[in-house]
């Protein structure tokens, strides 16, 4: 296979052309060798932040992108993104991968990958049991794993896995993203039981990093894994620190706290005029997806006449103009553009229509209702929040914000967390995203209720076509779908999109070579010290 072909750039080279390339050119093939790796300059810190603290280091059982990015250092899969411009994949763990047709695909190991611990070295056998306990053991990330029957072991280092039926999304979310990632079977076993979630205590590690410290709240500590034999990592150590508030990240840069953030798009412009000493700027489109959401079981909001009425009442130009000071444009769905899917306009415009919603308000006899608003304890979620509140005071709803931080909000939703879900009706809310349309309406399906979908959402058709839209090859027709499902959730009166942000990175220089996805997503197993 030639050197393209193994970079196989997600718009350039579709699951069917993959096919086909693999008939006539062989299979993808590991390049890089296991062994022999020289180790980068000693002494290397770098001190980066993340939006969030962790809650789940097991692939099998994680929730959240800020737990995939540790994980992309401790552990290894078959494949994984490349960083750069464009969203591609390249081998990892794989010396070699091929999709023998729709629903087989062949891999081989490279030699030589060890866990630590003394759990030995990784094999297929490993491989089987990383893959088929996220559906044995009901994950909340099966999804991601859509149709998988099984992994076949046909020898120590190869096997091929399985699915029941067609699966679009394998290549752009599975394999290269969380789920993909490997564990020791022996150490999952000794650990837990029964194979299930081993939460925050992995029990050993085959990345080029380990995690040698997490205090909660404080920092993630990673450190170099001496039994590591592949390319060698950057740095000796990578703490990653989380902070909720942009702001409090960017006042921690210029203090010289950490080396590596994600700023605000307010704040854009402002470092544009008055760049700091040593300092570049990344700018990168952003995959993220931001609405305002109603909670559909709340007696509150029962009357799809009052949720409409705030759909309509919502200016999205004017609430992003107060939070993101115009650096970011209205979106029209869950699906950024350039995606498969992505609306080109939504129901209701943008800018909304306080008449209408008077009217419908006027209509549901809702005037001078009492409702509550949830929000991260976050500068630029807390302005998008006072923004509604006043548009909404403008048409006769009174609005009561509630401020929560990271640990409390992400569990607002979660019927596992007790009953605070059924107090909850409106909230401001941000998931991250991956580049297939099936990451974005997984999270809203009937089984999602009180998982991830807060809004408790329910719609056969739209549970009909986000099973259906996996296996179809004709980018056009699957388009099509999403955009339905797209329809059906603004239909109900759920949800009022926002925006999908944009995504700025800002590094010191004389410390870091950043690695980062198409979306600006930190590929850390890449940095290089500057």
């Amino acid at each position: 296979m030639t050197s393209k072909q193994q970079q196989n750039h997600f718009g350039a080279l579709s699951r069917r052309s993959l096919l086909k390339a693999g008939a006539t050119a062989g299979v993808v093939t590991a390049t890089l060798p296991i062994t022999g790796a020289i180790w980068a300059q000693s002494g290397t810190v770098l001190r980066a932040r993340a939006y969030a603290d962790l809650d789940a280091l097991d692939p099998g059982f994680y929730q959240n992108a800020y737990n995939v990015d540790v994980m992309n250092c401790i552990y290894s899969k078959l494949v994984r993104y490349k960083p750069g411009r464009e969203w591609g994949w390249e081998l990892e763990a794989a010396e070699e991968i091929e999709q023998v047709d729709e629903t087989h695909i062949r891999f081989k190991l490279r030699p030589g990958i060890q866990f630590t611990g003394g759990y030995g070295e990784m094999t297929a056998e490993d491989v089987k049991f990383s893959f088929e306990r996220v559906i044995e053991h009901d994950s909340p990330i099966k999804g991601d794993w859509g149709p998988l029957d099984h992994v076949e072991v046909t020898d120590t280092y190869s096997g091929v896995i399985v699915l029941k039926e067609p699966f679009q999304p394998l290549w752009n979310i599975t394999l290269p993203y969380g789920a993909g990632h490997i564990v020791s079977k022996k150490a999952v076993m000794e650990k837990t039981g029964d194979g299930s979630s081993f939460g925050m205590e992995p029990p050993c590690f085959s990345g080029p990093y380990v995690l040698e410290e997490w205090k909660p709240d404080q920092y993630v500590k990673l450190t170099r894994n001496p039994e590591w034999a592949g390319p060698a990592p950057g740095f000796d150590e990578i703490r990653i620190i989380p902070m909720d508030d942009d702001n409090t990240a960017e006042i921690a840069y210029e203090a010289g706290d950490i080396d590596y953030t994600q700023i605000s798009l307010a704040s854009l412009d402002q470092y544009k005029d008055r760049m700091p000493a040593d300092t570049a700027i990344d700018e990168y489109p952003s995959l993220y997806y931001v609405w305002l959401g109603m909670n559909l079981d709340n007696p509150a909001l029962a009357n799809p006449d009052l949720r409409q009425a705030i759909q309509w009442a919502v200016n999205v130009p004017q609430v992003l103009d107060a939070a993101y000071f115009g650096q970011a444009k209205p979106s029209t769905g869950i699906i950024a553009p350039g995606l498969i899917g992505h609306r080109e306009q939504s129901q209701i415009p943008p800018e909304g229509d306080p008449d209408r919603a008077r009217e419908l308000l006027k209509k549901a006899g809702a005037e001078g209702t009492r409702l509550t608003l949830d929000t991260l304890n976050a500068s630029t979620w807390k302005t998008v929040a006072e923004v509604i509140q006043a548009q909404l005071a403008q048409v006769g709803l009174d609005i009561q914000i509630n401020v929560q931080d990271s640990g409390s909000f992400w569990t607002l939703g979660m019927e596992s967390e007790g009953d605070r879900w059924k107090n909850m009706q409106l909230i401001i809310n941000r998931f991250s995203m991956v580049p297939d349309p099936y990451y974005a309406t997984e999270w809203f399906t009937c089984e999602q209720v009180g998982v991830w979908n807060w809004e408790r959402f329910c719609s056969e058709e739209f549970d009909r076509l986000h099973a259906e839209a996996v296996g179809v090859t004709d980018e056009a027709e699957r388009g099509a779908m999403y955009r339905k499902m797209q329809d059906l959730m603004e239909e109900s009166g759920a949800y009022r999109f926002l925006t999908h942000e944009g995504t700025p990175i800002m590094h010191r220089q004389s410390v870091v070579q950043p690695a980062e996805r198409p979306d600006g997503r930190p590929l850390y197993r890449h940095f290089e010290p500057a």
